[in-house]
C-alpha cells in the first residue's frame, strides 16, 4: 500500500478542511495516509523561568512519517513550510507545498490548483528541487543544549532589538572578526529573500553553494554583508554582559548567555521541494517581490 503524508496549519480553518478532504480522497484511492500538524516543527521559545528542553534534530519527525512516504502535502503559508521542512528533512521526504497563506514564497501551488497538482504528482510528472539547510547548535560548557534545522536563517540579537550588541565570529579556519550591530543574521540562499533581504543583504539564487552573514544596522560604515562558501562552518560568541535572543526561521529560539557558543554548519539534510514545472527563480522574484518590473518613468523610445 503506498503511503502519503499531510502536514497542515491547524490554526487555519481552510487548511483543516482541506486536510480532512484530502485524507479521504487518498484513502479512497488505497493510500495509507499519515496526518500531522505543522506545530510539531515549531520548537517554541525558551524563557528565563523555563529550562530549555533539548530536542534532537531527528526528534521532530511526526509518528508514522518515514522514508517509505512517497511525498507529503503541506497546507499553509511559508511558516508552515518552514516548520514542515524540519519535520520531514531527516527522512528525505519531498514536499508539495500548497499555499493557504499570503506571500507563499516557498509554496508551489494555490488551493484552487490542488486537485491538478496532486494528479500531476501521482502521474510522476514533476521535478525535485533540493534546498540547503543549516544545522544550528548552541553549546554551553561544550555540551549541546539546543539545536534545530534551519531553512531560512538564524538571527541573534539583544532584547530589546534597539540595543547595540558585540559579536566575535569565526568563519571556518579564518581569523575571527568583531561586529558591532543591533544583531546578526546567518542565512541560506533560500533565506536571502527573507529577513536577510530586509536587512540589506543580497539576493542569492537557490542553487548557489554559499551562506551569508548580514549585520543588522551595523555601527560601522565598513560592516557589510559577507557571502562565503557553505563548506565553511560558523562559530559565534556573544561579547555582551547580558543574555541575547536567538531565533531560527522566525519560529524557534532560545536565550544565549555570555558563555554560550553558537555553531552553524550546512546540514547533511536538505529540504526537498516538488516542482510541477521547471523552477523559475527570477519569475518568483518578479511576482512576489516586484523585482525587475518596468519602471513607470522609463523614457519612451525617441521617434526615428
Amino acid at each position: 500500500m503506498p503511503k502519503v503524508g499531510i502536514i497542515y496549519n491547524d490554526e487555519k480553518p481552510i487548511a483543516n478542511d482541506i486536510a480532512v478532504e484530502l485524507k479521504e480522497k487518498f484513502t479512497e484511492k488505497g493510500w495509507d495516509v499519515c496526518l500531522a500538524t505543522g506545530i510539531g516543527g515549531i520548537l517554541g521559545y525558551s524563557t528565563p523561568r523555563s529550562p530549555v528542553c533539548h530536542t534532537p534534530i531527528e526528534g521532530l519527525t511526526p509518528p508514522g512519517f518515514d522514508s517509505s512516504i512517497k511525498f507529503v502535502v503541506v497546507l499553509g503559508g511559508d511558516g508552515t513550510v518552514l516548520a514542515a521542512s524540519r519535520q520531514v528533512a531527516p527522512c528525505g521526504i519531498p514536499m508539495l507545498a500548497i499555499n493557504t497563506g499570503h506571500m507563499g514564497f516557498l509554496t508551489e501551488a494555490y488551493v484552487n490548483q490542488l486537485p491538478q497538482a496532486v494528479e500531476q504528482v501521482l502521474e510522476g510528472n514533476y521535478d525535485i528541487e533540493e534546498r540547503a539547510m543549516l544545522a544550528v547548535k548552541v553549546f554551553r560548557k561544550e555540551t549541546v543544549f539546543w539545536e534545530a534545522l534551519c531553512l531560512n536563517e538564524m538571527v541573534l540579537h539583544r532584547e530589546p532589538l534597539t540595543s547595540m550588541c558585540h559579536f566575535e565570529i569565526a568563519i571556518g579556519g579564518h581569523a575571527a572578526i568583531d561586529i558591532a550591530a543591533d544583531g546578526i543574521i546567518v542565512s541560506t540562499p533560500t533565506g536571502s529573500t527573507a529577513y536577510s533581504l530586509s536587512a540589506g543583504g543580497p539576493v542569492v539564487a537557490p542553487g548557489v553553494a554559499v551562506l551569508q552573514l548580514v549585520p543588522i544596522c551595523p555601527h560601522s560604515l565598513a560592516s557589510r554583508a559577507l557571502v562565503f562558501p557553505d563548506s565553511e562552518s560558523v562559530n559565534i560568541h556573544s561579547v555582551n554582559a547580558t543574555k541575547l535572543v536567538m531565533t531560527v526561521d522566525g519560529n524557534a529560539g532560545c536565550y544565549i548567555l555570555p558563555e554560550d557558543r553558537i555553531y552553524i554548519e550546512k546540514s547533511d539534510y536538505t529540504a526537498r521541494f516538488i516542482r510541477l514545472q521547471s523552477p523559475e527563480f527570477f519569475q518568483i522574484l518578479r511576482d512576489k517581490l516586484g523585482w525587475g518590473l518596468p519602471h513607470i518613468a522609463k523614457p519612451s523610445t525617441p521617434p526615428h
